[in-house]
């Protein structure tokens, strides 16, 4: 998504990429990058925590008027409450954890 918001900001418009993989955020560059440590997939906070997510969102949209260097990159200071562990994608699990060939893993 990093490298869709370069070419959406060269057309004009601008961008704000909210991540959760900080080194790879410093890798792709995107324009407007905010890290936020929380479980891959979930950039603005648990669900239904509204507040959270409201909280999140506002704060990377102020990036737009308070960044000063492109790509650098923002820390929001939130805290997601409880440890967790990166899950892998289904293509880095060990193969003792792989679904049968041709069946999707959620039915």
């Amino acid at each position: 998504m990093g490298l869709l918001a370069r070419v959406v900001e060269e057309v004009g418009i601008c961008t704000v990429y909210v991540g959760s993989i900080r080194d790879m955020m410093a890798q792709v560059k995107p324009p407007r990058p905010v890290f936020v440590n929380f479980p891959m997939g979930h950039q603005c906070g648990k669900a239904f925590d509204r507040e959270l997510q409201m909280s999140i969102i506002k704060d990377a949209l102020n990036t737009l008027k308070t960044l000063q260097e492109p790509g650098q990159i923002v820390d929001l200071p939130y805290d997601w409450g409880e440890e967790y562990v990166y899950a892998p994608t289904r293509g880095e699990l060990p193969a003792d954890q792989q679904p049968p060939p041709g069946r999707k893993k959620d039915g």
